[in-house]
């Protein structure tokens, strides 16, 4: 017989469900206002952190890498994004947000109000607590 889960887990399992419901919902909002789909801007969000062969930005979208190709060739047809080949392996090619892909990423993370407003209403010490259980929760560590 499976342990049925206390009532305090069910509610933070629901409210957490909430947050990524509300987060998911803003994120595409602010995605459609620079005429992206979420998971374009979400692609376009990795890049800006730096260029990713095809195959990673697959793994990190749970995604096949023939589905990351169309994403990138839209991004690519609007200026956002382009393809380099691999200083260490030019069989590889990158694909790397451009200057205007960079700006368009940063315009979206300030857009975000839902995940920065009521993280601004916790103190520095409650963000960290919160980082460190989120963290733990995802199998990581503590930076």
């Amino acid at each position: 017989m499976t342990p049925r889960p206390d009532s305090l887990t069910v509610e933070v399992v629901d409210l957490i469900g909430t947050v990524v419901a509300r987060y998911h919902e803003e994120y595409e909002h602010a995605a459609a206002e620079h005429s992206l789909t979420g998971t374009q801007a979400r692609v376009l969000s990795l890049l800006a952190v730096g260029p990713q062969p095809m195959r990673k930005i697959a793994n990190c979208l749970k995604c096949e890498p023939s589905n990351v190709t169309g994403i990138v060739d839209r991004l690519e047809s609007r200026g956002l994004v382009e393809r380099r080949p691999d200083p260490d392996d030019r069989r590889v090619k990158l694909a790397a947000a451009t200057a205007e892909g960079a700006r368009t990423a940063e315009a979206l993370r300030t857009s975000l109000h839902f995940a920065r407003e009521p993280l601004g209403k916790l103190t520095i010490a409650e963000r960290t607590l919160l980082k460190e259980l989120l963290q733990r929760m995802l199998g990581g560590t503590a930076e």
